[in-house]
């Protein structure tokens, strides 16, 4: 919490990014229970403080968005369902929501006027021009980011509320001098560790498995051992690809006129700088032409007859608001000066500047073309193929035959998981997971319709046979069970070996007698330093500075089972100890202002009895429902 609180004191005024302020506090607290489920629309409901569906689904969008921007990738459906992210927005916005409302409650709210003052420092509503804030941008910038000025002023009010409590428990907060004491012992103990370790080679081998063993051994781990429902398909794909309308070559006269047709707006069109000033009558017309031709300022000129120049700057007869004025302006020569009776009224035309247009030739043209003619015929191509396979379906024709009639390949695929990963346990490359999606919903026998798949391709698709998840026989898996069987009985007897010698060394035996092993020994082991003894494995080093001294422990390593005994333990109570004890204290004391938070969110929660409703939080993000286990239901009950 100290680290979420500080980095957002110090950058929020700078990156008012809606997102941000919204989920800011997404994922404090996101394994604390909820309480009852809420009534209405109401997602999250904490006091007088209420989220609903739409306003949940914008919370999950701006949190799923800003993963997807420090992970570098999108997030798919899946993926999100699978990690279940709307629980975590839903627990995190429960916890902000419990957490604001019992600052309001306890009476810390910033004013009106220091909401202001913050709101007019914040950079993203500056207007670019004159470096101030603008309520316009202002507007804008919410706008952009779905937030209303009402909703961002009560989201700043309960960031800064927030952010004005944390300050004030932070300030002052100092870890006693015999926490830091306690810690620099703690890093600084050393240990002394003797050790022994049981390879495979230190029990007998164990006898080959009856059949019953390995029945026993497949029935107890059916989970582990089950395939995944399979399925053998046959797809028909109708690809820009496969059509071969991709290099076929292009018809000149089709070129040319495309080419015809889009000429003018691949173009350069010729631009002009114009003044336009409106005049009221031929009397003034004629001062206003006169003026202009002695060469006086249009700007002057107009707000001497009382009205604002219309001043067009480089830009085509399209862009001339009076379609007359234009036609005319568009005739004249660059200086020229001309009263005009327009669609809008009467108006003196003065020509700036004039820059020529430029068209554009066939050959400049010619790849671009080429290249959007081929594309239309490769959609064309495609969807002839579709209609031609869509006929021959319909008139009786197999789904293989209605392919050769269609020109295209019907190609068998499987057996394959949902997941695309086939009877070896490879994943089929480049095969759409959409093809999947639509052919584990049909039935065995049953057939799509001609399925878009994206950037033009098409398929349909056939499931053939569908292979039923089950455990494989014994006589198809025997050798990997055998061998699973063989390492699980040897682990056995070595955790009984170990255990034995842990025993005889417990009631006074040497390490050395009471294994007949050689005994590793590994002096003045640190908690610095116990990273230079990865190969023990972390459920050694673990019980290495768990145990008490002398105390014997068998734990597991890479390599074996250890059986190991701290034999000294030393601290180090010099200056180093403490240095280090005065050094820790800055660090134990945002542990505790850590803990601090967590327990202010917990009693947030607690004592306001925060509502979610978890099914509603699914239902506005679009994920699929829980279904419960029938048993599960029933227990319910």
């Amino acid at each position: 919490m100290l680290a979420a609180v500080r980095n957002f004191a110090k950058s929020w005024p700078a990156k008012i990014l809606m997102a941000l302020l919204a989920v800011s506090f997404i994922g404090w607290g996101v394994n604390q229970g909820g309480a009852g489920v809420v009534a209405g629309d109401s997602v999250v409901k904490v006091g007088s403080r209420t989220i609903n569906s739409a306003e949940f689904r914008n919370e999950y969008d701006n949190y799923k968005k800003r993963l997807e921007q420090q992970q570098g990738q999108p997030i798919t459906v899946e993926q999100a369902q699978q990690g279940n992210l709307d629980a975590v927005v839903l627990n995190g916005v429960a916890t902000r929501e419990s957490l604001a409302e019992l600052m309001s409650r306890i009476g810390i709210k910033p004013g009106d006027k220091l909401v202001l003052a913050q709101i007019e420092k914040i950079p993203a509503f500056f207007d670019p021009i004159s470096g101030r804030f603008d309520k316009k941008t202002f507007q804008q910038r919410l706008g952009e980011n779905g937030m209303t000025p009402e909703r961002f002023d009560a989201v700043l009010r309960d960031e800064m509320a927030t952010q004005h409590w944390a300050v004030a428990v932070q300030n002052g907060l100092t870890a006693p001098r015999a926490y830091g004491a306690l810690a620099s012992v703690f890093a600084l103990e050393s240990r002394d560790l003797a050790y022994v370790t049981l390879g495979p080679n230190a029990v007998p081998k164990p006898a080959e498995p009856t059949e019953a063993q390995l029945q026993a051994f497949i029935n107890e781990n059916k989970t582990q051992l089950s395939l995944p429902e399979m399925r053998i398909l046959t797809v028909v794909p109708f690809t820009p690809q496969a059509s071969g309308a991709a290099t076929a070559p292009v018809d000149p006269a089709e070129l040319q006129k495309r080419y015809q047709f889009r000429k003018d707006t691949l173009s350069k069109p010729e631009t002009r700088s114009i003044v336009q000033i409106p005049a009221k009558d031929a009397a003034t017309a004629q001062k206003v032409t006169a003026a202009l031709r002695t060469g006086q300022a249009p700007e002057a000129v107009a707000k001497s007859v009382g009205v604002d120049a219309i001043t067009f700057q480089d830009r085509p007869l399209t862009a001339i608001s009076d379609r007359k004025v234009g036609q005319a302006a568009f005739k004249m020569q660059a200086g020229e000066v001309a009263t005009v009776q327009g669609d809008l009224g009467l108006a003196v035309v003065k020509v700036v500047s004039v820059v020529p247009g430029r068209e554009v030739t066939l050959e400049e043209a010619r790849p671009m073309l080429e290249a959007e003619i081929r594309k239309d015929m490769v959609a064309e191509k495609v969807y002839a193929q579709t209609q031609a396979y869509d006929d021959a379906h319909q008139g009786g024709a197999s789904l293989a035959e209605s392919a050769q009639k269609a020109g295209v390949t019907a190609t068998t695929v499987g057996p394959i998981t949902a997941q695309g990963v086939n009877q070896q346990g490879g994943q089929l490359q480049g095969f759409p997971p959409k093809i999947l999606e639509t052919a584990f919903n049909l039935p065995a026998g049953g057939e799509s319709e001609v399925t878009e798949l994206g950037d033009g391709a098409y398929f349909a698709v056939r499931v053939e046979r569908i292979i039923p998840a089950h455990v494989p026989p014994l006589a198809e898996i025997r050798p990997m069970v055998t061998q699973v069987w063989m390492q699980r009985e040897i682990v056995k007897a070595l955790e009984a070996r170990a255990e034995a010698i842990r025993a005889r060394v417990a009631k006074g035996e040497s390490l050395e007698a009471a294994s007949g092993l050689p005994v590793s020994r590994l002096p003045g082991v640190t908690r610095q330093t116990a990273n230079t003894h990865q190969d023990l494995g972390r459920e050694v080093l673990g019980r290495t500075f768990a145990a008490k001294q002398g105390e014997v422990w068998v734990a597991r390593a890479p390599n074996g089972i250890v059986v190991g005994r701290v034999e000294n333990v030393r601290t180090d109570a010099g200056p180093t100890a403490a240095r280090l004890a005065e050094e820790n204290r800055g660090a134990l004391a945002q542990a505790i202002f850590r803990e601090m938070g967590e327990a202010a969110q917990l009693y947030a929660r607690t004592k306001l009895k925060a509502k979610v409703d978890p099914a509603r939080a699914r239902n506005a993000v679009g994920f699929e429902p829980v279904v419960e286990k029938k048993g599960a239901a029933e227990k319910k009950k």
